[in-house]
């Protein structure tokens, strides 16, 4: 009996210690596990891309159960995606829902991104996803951020500019640690999409969201440039026609 009793707390210990060291490891962003916590078979799975992403075919994502893609339009108050224009026709054609975002940057007025925005991706995004504000860290801007204040206002002459052109309210994508100390009480009637690559999202964040980016290196057919693609869920408990510009 004391061999049986000796023999389960030796097992145990070596659990224990294999997911102290997995969890460590992800910590550390050595590892990803969130494919562990997403069945992506019965998931609602999307991705997110750029130029990066060189030549894609979304007829063969679409054929690998990919069921929506956001691609990116503008960043800041000048920059537009040269594959923009491509890509939207080319996942039109082929019936997979998209939607266009656009990374926010700390440096130019938001006025004009909302307008750089809304003419290149258009002024009407009626039938397709709701619009998207990337607001992440860039640069040396996680050791030197802008002040909470600034963000705040800003980002929402941002988002008021996109309701008021698109009749309705963007989604904003954001980070788990940005969200706690920048956003969090500020843009709650806002739909979330959150990134959370190394972790499950559950583990940082209990607050609603719509989408979850949660693999940054995921590897599909159908596009090339870089080797991975990022891998966005759908909240199981939201549908894709939410998502959907009236």
């Amino acid at each position: 009996m004391k061999k049986i009793t000796k023999g389960i707390i030796i097992v145990l210990a070596i659990l224990l210690a294999a997911f102290l060291a997995v969890f460590a490891l992800a910590k550390m962003k050595v590892i990803f596990i969130n494919e562990w916590f997403v069945n992506e078979k019965e998931s609602t799975i999307g991705v997110d891309i750029s130029h990066y992403q060189e030549d894609v075919d979304f007829q063969k994502l679409k054929d690998q159960d990919i069921a929506f893609v956001y691609m990116k339009a503008t960043e800041g108050s000048s920059h537009q995606d040269d594959r923009f224009q491509e890509y939207w026709e080319a996942a039109h054609k082929a019936d997979l829902p998209c939607g266009a975002y656009h990374f926010f940057s700390y440096d130019s007025p938001a006025q004009t991104q909302a307008e750089n925005f809304i003419s290149f991706a258009g002024p009407d995004l009626t039938g397709s996803l709701i619009p998207v504000v990337d607001v992440e860290y860039y640069g040396d801007k996680e050791e030197n951020p802008p002040a909470k204040e600034d963000l705040v206002r800003e980002l929402t002459i941002f988002l008021d500019a996109l309701e008021a052109q698109y009749g309705v309210k963007p989604m904003i994508y954001t980070r788990t640690d940005l969200y706690k100390d920048f956003l969090k009480g500020e843009f709650d009637s806002y739909k979330i999409w959150m990134a959370s690559f190394y972790k499950p999202l559950s583990w940082e964040y209990d607050g609603d969201w719509y989408l979850w980016q949660y693999h940054i290196r995921g590897q599909l057919e159908g596009y090339g440039g870089q080797k991975y693609i990022d891998l966005d869920v759908l909240n199981p408990d939201k549908a894709l026609e939410d998502l959907i510009c009236p």
